[in-house]
């Protein structure tokens, strides 16, 4: 079987989605061959997916042009928008030509549309996965504008041209599909390790793939507290340690840590919670996915939602008091997994 995948380099969570059901494709379909789309680092891509692949390292969307982790540019979104689809039968064309000379399969996107549209002109079925879609993100912003019904129409027909979108738990409701297929959670599992701090609580901070640097040097020093921080960031806090430092891989290091301080998206909610992590959790401005995204979090883990203004200044002793303090939750099952997994080799048998 040739599976084609473009993963999102729309932050790390649309890979963090895919990869496991890529590994467990691999154990179970005999003559596994995949090719990979994305612009993500090689080295994510690499940390994640187990099977050999060839990578095509390009992108066939944007998501949304962000300020941080938490916020849309969307003038700078609607100008992408309305750029991309100026010539929208000329690209799906073009990707239907490239999938034709590739001869995949079964194509997946997660949670790029062209591709969909490309694999419906060549005559190739096609899954989407993911917790959300583009276009319900467009509609919700820009739903009211009158350049966008055009641009909705597109990007629908491409979303529903797939045999099925596999949406995962927790997703979106995406009511206007009409082949959605829901799956179980799907999260990588870790393993937890000694991180050698003597004692001290560990708090990992990441926002998930997007440039947003928090201020940590001039958060007040909490006695037994470590901060984990990208390298990047360059942090000078007394109590901070880079991130880096331990070599370990993200659900590695997510899994022995005391806390993770986040906002919210798919791949760090549910490895935190089914890796019995508790999370502390700024919101995104205007996001429609984060709503159940933080109920289901809240009914599967320990959380804490805090102000962006309580962030800003490390005002983080009630939050940490609280789901430390808190008794562990039962751990989710990651039954999306081999849903999504035997989901893929049928439909691709069925081809």
């Amino acid at each position: 079987m040739h599976l084609f995948v473009d993963i999102s380099s729309h932050g790390f969570g649309h890979l963090a989605i895919t990869a496991p059901v890529l590994n467990a494709i691999a154990k179970i379909a005999p003559n596994f061959r995949l090719t990979i789309r994305s612009a993500l680092p090689g080295g994510k891509l690499q940390q994640r997916i187990k099977t050999p692949y060839t990578l095509i390292a390009d992108t066939t969307d944007f998501g949304y042009v962000m300020i941080d982790a938490t916020r849309v540019d969307f003038e700078a979104s609607a100008t992408a928008y309305r750029q991309a689809h100026e010539n929208w039968s000329a690209r799906v064309a073009d990707e239907a030509r490239f999938l034709s000379d590739l001869k995949p399969d079964i194509v997946l996107a997660n949670v790029s549309y062209q591709p969909l549209a490309g694999a419906a002109q060549a005559g190739i079925p096609a899954l989407s996965l993911c917790s959300l879609n583009w276009a319900d993100l467009f509609d919700h912003y820009f739903g009211d504008q009158p350049w966008a019904q055009p641009i909705h129409t597109e990007m629908l027909a491409a979303y529903r041209s797939a045999q099925a979108f596999l949406r995962v738990t927790p997703g979106m409701a995406m009511d206007a599909l009409d082949n959605v297929q829901t799956v179980g959670p799907i999260a990588a599992l870790g393993t937890r390790r000694n991180l050698g701090l003597s004692g001290d609580k560990t708090i990992l901070i990441t926002m998930g793939g997007i440039a947003h640097r928090l201020p940590v040097e001039n958060w007040p020093r909490q006695p037994g507290i470590r901060w984990l921080v990208p390298a990047a960031w360059h942090c000078r806090h007394p109590d901070a340690i880079t991130s880096e430092s331990f070599g370990l891989n993200f659900t590695d290091l997510l899994c022995s840590v005391d806390a993770v301080i986040t906002k919210p998206g798919y791949g760090t909610f549910t490895e935190a919670a089914c890796n019995g992590t508790p999370v502390i959790y700024q919101r995104r401005e205007n996001w429609p996915e984060q709503d159940c995204l933080i109920d289901w979090l809240n009914e599967n883990g320990r959380c804490f939602e805090l102000g962006a203004a309580a962030l800003e200044c490390g005002q983080l002793a009630a939050a940490l008091e609280s789901v430390l303090g808190r008794s562990p939750s039962s751990i989710p099952e990651t039954d999306g997994i081999a849903q999504a997994a035997r989901a893929i080799i049928d439909y691709a048998g069925a081809a």
